[in-house]
């Protein structure tokens, strides 16, 4: 591999020449060793012997003319230079993580390649919808399709690892693109037979005394949550917090309380739990994310429309419940 990083020798405590680089191996084994701290434990994760490590990161100390670890009581102290040194050495660390992947896409003729990422409930609901009507058009290029929480899904976009994502967010970021393309209702989730099962709806005032399930205080749809609630006099205070509406169904079902969560995810597809909408009619933003300087490829926009359509559909759906 090309050369990947330079760096100038601020403190040297050996002699190397100016500008000495890092090579790729190098960068991986640098990077592992400061996420685990010992050779055993980076080793390990590389699948290499501890010997073969050690070998390499003297080598690079060698190279870069000065230390990038002291070695204390059998752990990897980093330096300073190995701090300074270690954001951007992450970030192209997990640019050439993606850049062995495409490759490894292009040498098996992957070379349409659709790599979409989604929060929980629309990777559940809207991208099945909207792959069906892609794979019958375009059942010669390959969907890669991932679940994750949005923050992992901008990183993701920013590291070139996916170029679609769709998220139940729709907050600017300064690098990334954000398309609103429908909107989730919230509902409460109950276990069969409790008694909210007996209404059409469920508000705030009819909560009282029952623990709730519901989304942590910092994520979008707890803010949305708590507007609601002050509005009717009541306060939103979850018992028990989660960041994605799937991880609530199971405290549901055992009974550990009512959940209000979105009710874009099929909820009346599991077993035991019954949903019934929220009063005040509340809604939670979908987005599509894209690059901000990134053209996105044929394939790309085409299963960006599909996702357009599902949702339109849907939103149409909605406007019409409410």
């Amino acid at each position: 591999m090309a050369d990947l990083v330079a760096v100038t020798n601020r403190h040297p405590v050996r002699r190397a020449p100016p500008e000495a680089p890092m090579r790729a191996r190098q960068l991986e084994v640098f990077c592992m060793l400061m996420r685990c701290g010992t050779v055993t434990s980076a080793a390990a994760m590389l699948n290499i012997s501890q010997p073969a490590l050690s070998q390499i990161l003297l080598h690079a100390e060698d190279q870069l003319g000065f230390k990038l670890f002291n070695r204390v009581r059998g752990r990897l102290i980093p330096t300073q230079e190995a701090e300074e040194l270690y954001p951007e050495a992450e970030r192209i660390f997990s640019e050439l993580g993606a850049l062995r992947r495409r490759t490894v896409d292009m040498r098996h003729g992957r070379t349409g390649l659709v790599r979409i990422a989604a929060s929980a409930p629309p990777g559940m609901t809207i991208v099945p919808k909207a792959l069906v009507a892609f794979r019958e058009a375009h059942s010669d290029v390959v969907v890669r399709s991932l679940i994750a929480p949005m923050l992992n899904i901008i990183d993701m976009l920013r590291n070139g690892d996916v170029s679609l994502g769709v998220v139940m967010n729709n907050l600017p970021h300064h690098d990334i693109d954000v398309e609103t393309v429908g909107h989730a209702e919230l509902v409460c989730l109950m276990p069969e037979g409790h008694r909210l099962t007996a209404l059409k709806s469920v508000g705030f005032a009819d909560l009282v005394d029952e623990p709730m399930i519901s989304y942590r205080a910092d994520t979008l749809p707890a803010r949305l949550l708590a507007g609601a609630a002050e509005a009717e006099n009541f306060q939103y205070a979850p018992a028990i917090e989660i960041d994605i509406s799937i991880t609530a169904m199971p405290f549901v079902h055992d009974g550990l309380g009512v959940a209000l969560v979105d009710g874009l995810l099929p909820w009346q597809q599991f077993p035991g739990v019954v949903s019934r909408p929220l009063r005040p009619y509340t809604t939670v933003p979908i987005a599509i994310l894209t690059r901000s300087d990134t053209q996105l490829s044929g394939s790309h926009q085409i299963m960006r429309d599909c996702i357009r359509e599902v949702c339109a559909t849907l939103e149409r759906g909605r406007r019409e419940r409410s």
